[in-house]
């Protein structure tokens, strides 16, 4: 028996500029596409650094979950891609007030540029519907 595949589009989330979406939904979990630090409503990464496009990236992630019909504390897995191990400490400060006491299993590694000219970290997930 297979499971349904939903795409998932949230309208507060970076618009997808390529042939992918925000998340697929297959029955019980969601599948994000990574997530920069970019804010829709101004068209720009969010200034201010790693601090200020991680909160933005997870912001972003918080659309598309939300659009999906999960949330944060549903989140099984996530996949940081940080462009300088340097700021690792200072994303994770970020990270960690984001999900609290929730602690999703996670991976992060250093990737030489992400998608989005100048981003400084792109962040994926997996959660339960």
């Amino acid at each position: 028996m297979s499971s349904q595949l939903n795409t998932v589009f949230a309208p507060e989330a970076p618009t997808p500029t390529g042939p992918f979406i925000h998340a697929i939904k297959s029955d019980p979990h969601i599948y994000c596409s990574g997530q920069v630090g970019w804010d829709e409503s101004k068209k720009q990464l969010a200034p201010g650094g790693i601090k200020a496009e991680t909160k933005q990236a997870l912001a972003n992630l918080d659309y598309v979950l939300k659009a999906a019909g999960s949330s944060r504390d549903r989140v099984t897995k996530v996949n940081v891609f940080i462009c300088d191990m340097g700021l690792f400490a200072e994303m994770n400060e970020v990270y960690g007030e984001f999900f609290g006491d929730h602690r999703p299993a996670r991976t992060c590694v250093q990737v030489v540029a992400t998608p989005v000219k100048g981003a400084l970290v792109e962040i994926e997930c997996i959660a339960r519907i």
